[in-house]
């Protein structure tokens, strides 16, 4: 719990390509109650070494909210409807936050 009776809930970090992708991917981890929120923010420069490489690319970042028990559904659709071949998907717990906000990711994340 990450304040008293409030539920666990992670960020959940990926990137891609194209502001179109990153809405796509937002939207459909909402609609599948996978995510409560979803930010999209970009284009940022991402630098990382690819296949011996050292690589530059212009992506958007998707920061996701969800709970602990929603994570691996998240992960695995996320694998799924990604197109990278290696995707970043990273989770941080939220160690502080409002408890009416974190209710919420919770109760919108419910199946």
């Amino acid at each position: 719990m990450s304040e008293a009776g409030a539920p666990t809930v992670l960020t959940v970090l990926t990137t891609t390509d194209t502001a179109d992708k990153a809405n796509a991917l937002a939207r459909g981890a909402i609609e599948a109650r996978l995510a409560a929120c979803a930010q999209v923010s970009g284009p940022v420069t991402a630098v990382y070494r690819w296949e011996g490489a050292i690589e530059e690319s212009r992506e958007w970042q998707l920061l996701l909210k969800t709970t602990t028990a929603r994570y691996e559904a998240l992960e695995t659709w996320l694998r799924e409807a990604h197109d990278y071949e290696t995707p970043e998907i990273i989770a941080t717990p939220v160690t502080h936050g409002s408890a009416a906000y974190l209710t919420w990711v919770a109760t919108e994340t419910t199946e």
